[in-house]
């Protein structure tokens, strides 16, 4: 099926490393022009290496926090200087520490709520305006399940995906009136293919707490146990959703909330 993504400019946060990585990939493939938005220099500058080996050089890195607004508007305005416009924004800059609750760092709560909560507010609010003024314009935030099942020990982490569901909702409504389509895919538990698809900043680098406790054979067979189809997710099992929606294909969907996780949240 051709998406018609040829010469579409898309804006991936955190768009580096995982499912990110793989979002990144995939619409380049399908013709598009990607800015990388991710504050990984060292494997974001791999990913444009990789891509540009295939002849192709419409492929923009930006460092970005996109928890600092400063920042994520210095991204949004590189992406219209080098490309003129900006048709899609994959909100996919996301990070937790499993903890329970009562243990975790009032740091470690204020980083949660910087990058999954206040990180797509100023990405979405940056690029916003310009896809008003052009009545055309694809969002999407990647969410997780533990945004709408409530999760053990990602308490905050769940209360910022819960809150971005019904922040896109809300913008869909409000937007929709400029033919913007805003809409959510969560994921479930998605680990990264091999050590290469994982940035030294990323959740998942190796050796990280994170990649640590599911690298556990008792505590991955607990996991699988919750998942209808007995396995966790590959970050291209997120890609093709992704790309649907932010094609003109699914032009009438918006304000959605859909699972890509193996059945986990139904």
């Amino acid at each position: 099926m051709d998406l018609g993504l040829q010469e579409k400019t898309a804006i991936v946060t955190g768009g580096a490393s995982n499912i990110g990585k793989a979002i990144t990939e995939g619409l380049f493939r399908e013709g598009a022009h990607v800015v990388i938005a991710d504050v990984d220099e060292e494997q974001a500058q791999r990913v444009v290496r990789q891509l540009r080996a295939s002849g192709r050089d419409d492929v923009l890195f930006v460092k970005t926090d996109v928890g600092d607004r400063q920042q994520v508007e210095h991204m949004a305005a590189c992406a219209l200087e080098r490309f003129g416009q900006i048709d899609i924004l994959v909100n996919n800059a996301g990070w937790t520490n499993n903890a329970l609750f009562v243990d975790k760092s009032y740091e470690d709560f204020e980083r949660e709520v910087a990058i999954n909560l206040w990180g797509p507010i100023h990405c979405i609010r940056a690029v916003a305006p310009s896809m008003i003024a052009r009545s055309y314009g694809k969002i999407i935030t990647i969410g997780s399940d533990a945004g709408r099942v409530g999760e053990f020990k990602e308490a905050v982490y769940g209360a910022c995906k819960g809150g971005i569901i019904t922040l896109s909702k809300a913008l869909a409504r409000e937007f929709g009136k400029h033919q913007l389509n805003v809409n959510v895919v969560c994921p479930g538990l998605t680990l990264p293919k091999n050590s290469g698809d994982a940035g030294n900043d990323s959740l998942w680098r190796e050796g990280s707490h994170q990649s640590l406790i599911f690298q556990n054979d008792e505590t991955l067979k607990k996991v699988l146990r919750q998942y209808p189809l007995r396995r966790v997710g590959d970050p291209d099992d997120i890609v093709p959703m992704v790309l649907l929606l932010v094609s003109d294909k699914t032009s009438y969907v918006t304000g959605q909330c859909i699972s890509v996780s193996g059945g986990y949240a139904m």
